[in-house]
């Protein structure tokens, strides 16, 4: 059964920074890429970040680059994403997944982890 726990969210100023984790389970994590992706408060689910298992190729939505870094410890099936200079336009619920062909693979989503960027 493939689990996806996230965590690391939470109230931070505009400026500041979080760095969220996702542990993985139930499928290959080593050979697997994995993404990060937000729903910002009455939108559409929305692609943050993505990195490959090979060469670890990364990719970054345009409002990403710069600020988030996507990394992984295979030791320990987690992707981490690091996020700087924070927004209130980044306040949403943050999510990860395991890629197939640049797509979302498994249907079963975390619960995700809350960020709000508000002073």
């Amino acid at each position: 059964q493939v689990q996806l726990v996230e965590s690391g969210g939470g109230l931070v100023q505009p400026g500041g920074s979080l760095r969220l984790s996702c542990v993985a389970s139930g499928f290959p994590f080593d050979t697997s890429a994995m993404g990060w992706y937000r729903r910002p408060p009455g939108k559409e689910r929305e692609m943050v970040a993505a990195l490959a298992t090979i060469e670890r190729i990364t990719n970054y939505a345009d409002f990403a680059k710069g600020r988030f870094s996507i990394s992984r410890d295979n030791a320990k099936n987690t992707v981490y994403l690091q996020m700087n200079d924070l927004r209130p336009e980044d306040t949403a619920v943050y999510f990860c997944n395991a890629l197939s062909r640049g797509r979302p693979r498994y249907d079963d989503w975390g619960q995700g982890t809350q960020v709000t960027v508000s002073s």
